[in-house]
């Protein structure tokens, strides 16, 4: 049983341009966040329309979704509308290639905390679960094994809380030792983020522990506590 929301008038706009690699598991990702929304009582829009990032728009929301965008995906106007928006109080959750965005905006680095690097195949790795009560992993096995698709990191930003840690010894092609955050949160000029690096599969939008993982952090970034 994933957590429920409180009726309320969140909103969470579901952002899932690519202008690099394209991942397929975007379509299951949407459908999933949806039904997310409705079980929840928030509300989604879902668009890959860049001109959605202007402040009239984006004051009608209360986060902003990135599902595995890649590139450049903004202009500097969008860029700047953006910024406001979080500065503002706005909520960020980044999914999986949300780290593999925005490479020259400097900004948006410190907001995301690290920068994709490179990735070995997909296989199976067990992630140690470092806060077991925040409410995006109180759900989660202290040990939690699972097959993606592994993200090495550059820029990691020592502001960061992390949720969870890959154990590089249990899988092949991890190259940021003992220290490699793989979910994570932070308070940055002025709003909240949440990031988790799995959802490159499919099969991760059909489980039940990832899922109540992502609402967990759409819940941390709507500024919901802990007892709600």
């Amino acid at each position: 049983m994933t957590p429920c929301l409180q009726a309320q008038s969140e909103n969470l706009l579901i952002f899932s341009k690519t202008e690099g690699y394209r991942h397929k598991s975007i379509d299951a990702g949407i459908v999933a966040i949806q039904k997310l929304a409705k079980e929840n009582d928030f509300n989604v829009t879902a668009t890959e329309d860049a001109t959605y990032f202007n402040t009239d728009t984006l004051k009608n929301y209360t986060a902003v979704l990135f599902l595995s965008t890649t590139g450049d995906i903004f202009n500097e106007e969008q860029q700047n509308s953006f910024k406001k928006f979080i500065q503002s109080g706005g909520g960020f959750v980044g999914i999986h290639a949300a780290t593999d965005t925005e490479f020259d905006w400097p900004w948006y680095g410190k907001l995301i905390g690290a920068y994709f690097i490179s990735h070995p195949k997909q296989q199976q790795a067990t992630l140690d679960i470092v806060d077991h009560k925040h409410m995006a992993t109180k759900m989660l096995p202290k040990k939690w094994s699972l097959f993606d698709e592994w993200y090495n990191f550059k820029d990691i930003s020592k502001d960061l809380y992390v949720l969870a840690n890959l154990d590089e010894s249990s899988y092949s092609g991890g190259e940021n030792g003992s220290h490699h955050p793989i979910s994570w949160v932070q308070e940055y000029d002025g709003g909240k983020m949440f990031y988790t690096g799995m959802g490159h599969t499919n099969e991760a939008y059909a489980d039940t522990n990832f899922l109540a993982h992502v609402l967990g952090g759409i819940q941390y970034v709507f500024g919901r506590s802990e007892e709600e």
